[in-house]
């Protein structure tokens, strides 16, 4: 591929724009002129191809002149910025929140609807890190046998909430080594203790009791797999794991299938790594830095014969948010859009 892309990052000092340069970097993506910007508090500098960046502030006027800009910032940032550098002309894939639902806005995961990315539509959404190894996992056996209702209990690493959560779990780890006990910080990410700990909140409630990262995953899945009437359940629980999150499935099926049919769509199904020794299954651990999303432990429920269990791990922040953003920029090359 050509170096002929001029790309800016907005949110590069960040943890996720971190991982996404070094992704551009190893992926040998196509880029002729690099352009890094932070909320501009104060001054940062990124490295990338070996050279020091200074990140800017952003500006209208700056972000123009690239030709690809990833957003990997704040929901303000995107809302402020995005659609009118898209209508500019400008491609913008934006890894925020903040147009995942929007109608007039493409929610891509290449490997299962790569088909939206379309040159009319140069504001392209990545979905919420959580849902995304179920997306990718679930995607072929859901084409083939129509998946009616999904149950989902996950598994969120800390890494999820940024690098003050990230802080929070190594403070307390190591208070608990030195002192025998985990502390009660003053200044902490989340509403309880994380060392040794778990909590079935990820995000606020609304007034049902369901969490805001538990709409994420029933809307935005239903928006990826073009599925409005998909029953979705989901349970998000925060655990003492620093990345990679994990997802146990519940799914029921309008067509029947056997364990053999779903294996064989699962070995093929783009974007996933199949585990189909019961012993050899994917950990967070295991899963840190690598690409795609890992499935294992596939069974029947017991509870309806057309319902089955699986689980899934991927990095939330690779597959979960900088590769997939990646990703769709070399959808984008690779078929001549940009």
């Amino acid at each position: 591929m050509p170096e002929k892309i001029n790309v800016a990052v907005v949110g590069a000092s960040g943890m996720v724009g971190g991982e996404l340069l070094n992704l551009l970097e190893k992926r040998r993506f196509p880029v002729r002129g690099f352009i890094p910007f932070n909320s501009g508090r104060k001054p940062e500098a990124v490295t990338f191809r070996g050279k020091k960046h200074l990140c800017r502030k952003p500006s209208f006027a700056a972000l123009k002149k690239a030709d690809l800009i990833f957003f990997v910032s704040t929901d303000d940032v995107s809302e402020r910025f995005a659609k009118k550098l898209a209508a500019a002309g400008v491609w913008c894939i934006d890894d925020s929140s903040r147009f995942r639902l929007d109608r007039t806005v493409p929610l891509v995961i290449p490997e299962v609807n790569a088909s939206e990315i379309k040159p009319g539509h140069r504001l392209i959404a990545g979905p919420n890190c959580t849902l995304t190894g179920a997306a990718v996992a679930l995607c072929g056996i859901h084409k083939r046998f129509r998946i009616e209702e999904l149950r989902v209990s996950t598994y969120q690493a800390v890494s999820g909430a940024g690098k003050s959560a990230m802080r929070q779990l190594e403070a307390e780890l190591e208070h608990y080594l030195k002192r025998g006990r985990v502390p009660e910080l003053k200044k902490r990410k989340f509403p309880h203790p994380i060392a040794f700990n778990l909590f079935p909140q990820v995000g606020g409630f609304d007034r049902n009791g369901v969490s805001i990262e538990e709409n994420k995953v029933r809307a935005e899945l239903r928006k990826l797999w073009s599925s409005p009437k998909l029953k979705i359940s989901s349970t998000a629980v925060r655990v003492p794991v620093l990345r990679g999150h994990s997802l146990s499935v519940w799914a029921k099926t309008r067509r029947p299938w056997t364990l053999a049919a779903l294996r064989a769509v699962l070995a093929k199904t783009p974007g996933l790594e199949f585990f189909s020794d019961p012993y050899k299954y994917p950990t967070p651990l295991a899963a840190v830095k690598t690409s795609g999303v890992k499935a294992g432990r596939l069974r029947a429920s017991g509870t309806s014969p057309r319902e089955f269990q699986l689980w899934i791990v991927s990095d939330n922040l690779y597959k979960g948010a900088a590769l997939n953003s990646v990703e769709i920029a070399e959808y984008l090359v690779k078929n001549e859009l940009l």
